[in-house]
This record gives structure tokens, C-alpha cells and sequence, in this order.
């Protein structure tokens, strides 16, 4: 879905047509007309060039698997307040191994998200990670907090807790990792389409020449 004019944009394009309208006008006597269309078109031009541009703008516009581009659209919207959530949290809480982990959370899903944005056809590989693993993450994330901060801080459960961040990492990281198979496949995938080609224009690559060694004399 193409971007909307924002606020901001709006105001600028306002502005500009304003300010364009009289110089065009009085400074340079043009007909009234003319300068009003020419103001017009160019505080539209300003409107347009600031309007905040969707995810996935190149895809959309090629009409490429519109359905899962609007899903993940819609599930990178969800998950980035959870991100910004989990960040709050390990600044709250005192543990510094437990904070310093969740933090690697964090950096991890939006590697993943950074991923989903350049290929949104790759939202399968990860589409249970945006819809379980980091909505649990960042509850457990403020549970450790709230569990640390308790007058009478429960031990058992701050260690049940702290390890479950633990084993979420290794959650994350698997998802991250599924992310970069796939870019591997598609190379392997581009590297045997070149060879190909290289093959059928230019010949193969000829055999390595044998290496001759010495031998001793006795």
C-alpha cells in the first residue's frame, strides 16, 4: 500500500505554495493564474516527496505475493513495539549478564526484521518466532524485572526466569540462522545459473595442471 501524506508534509507543501505564490506574482509580475498553478503543483510536489514510503514499496509496485508482503507488513508493525519493549526492560534491570542478554535479543530480531523488510517471501521461515518466541521473550523479559525488584526477590523463580532467556537466545539465533540458509541457497542457486552461462559462452574452466614434484636422489 503506497504512503499517505503525512502532517509534516502537508505543512511544507503549504508553506512552499505560499511562499512561492506571491514571488511568482508580484516579483516576477506573472499572471495571477499562472503563478497560483505553478505555487500549487509545487507545494504538491513537496506533499508527495515527503510522504512516508511503505515497507515494501519496490515488491508492492511489482505486484509480487501482495497477500504475505501486507502480512508481514502487519507483523513487523506488531513486532517492533515488542523490541522497544524488551530494550526498556534491560535498561530496568540490575542483572547485568540477564540485561546484557536480553539486549542480544533484541539486536537478533531486528537483524530479522531488517531481513523480512528486504524479502518479505521469506516470512514462513520466521513467522513463528514474530508470533511466539518474541511476544514470550518480552514477557518473560518483564517478569525477571518485575521479579528482581520485588522487596523479597524470589530466587528460584528469578533463576527459572533468567534461564528461559537463556534458552530464548538459542531460539533466536535459530531463527536468524534459517534467514541466512536461505540467502545461502540462493546463492548456490545464482553460482551454478553463472557457471552455466560461463560454460556456454566461454567453455569450462580447464583442468588444474598436475603439480610436478622432485624426486630425491638416492
Amino acid at each position: 500500500m503506497a504512503g499517505t501524506p503525512s502532517g509534516l508534509g502537508w505543512i511544507a507543501g503549504g508553506m512552499a505554495a505560499a511562499a512561492l505564490l506571491p514571488s511568482l506574482a508580484i516579483g516576477l509580475g506573472m499572471p495571477f493564474w499562472i503563478a497560483l498553478g505553478i505555487s500549487a503543483l509545487a507545494g504538491g510536489g513537496i506533499i508527495v516527496a515527503l510522504a512516508p514510503r511503505s515497507r515494501f514499496a519496490a515488491l508492492e509496485a511489482s505486484g509480487v505475493a501482495r497477500g504475505k508482503i501486507e502480512f508481514a507488513n502487519e507483523l513487523l508493525a506488531e513486532a517492533e513495539p515488542l523490541a522497544e519493549r524488551m530494550e526498556y526492560t534491560a535498561s530496568a534491570i540490575r542483572t547485568r549478564a540477564v540485561a546484557d542478554r536480553i539486549r542480544h535479543l533484541v539486536t537478533i530480531a531486528r537483524d530479522i526484521f531488517a531481513a523480512i523488510e528486504r524479502d518479505p517471501l521469506r516470512l514462513d521461515r520466521v513467522r513463528r518466532f514474530l508470533t511466539y518466541y518474541l511476544p514470550r521473550a518480552a514477557e518473560i523479559a518483564e517478569a525477571y524485572r518485575a521479579l528482581e525488584k520485588s522487596s523479597v526477590p524470589d530466587t528460584a523463580r528469578l533463576a527459572a526466569a533468567g534461564e528461559m532467556i537463556d534458552r530464548l537466545d538459542g531460539a533466536f539465533t535459530r531463527y536468524a540462522a534459517n534467514l541466512q540458509d536461505a540467502d545461502l541457497d540462493k546463492l548456490d542457486i545464482e553460482l551454478k545459473l553463472l557457471k552455466s552461462s560461463l560454460d556456454e559462452d566461454i567453455g569450462p574452466t580447464p583442468p588444474a595442471a598436475p603439480i610436478e614434484t622432485k624426486r630425491g636422489t638416492s
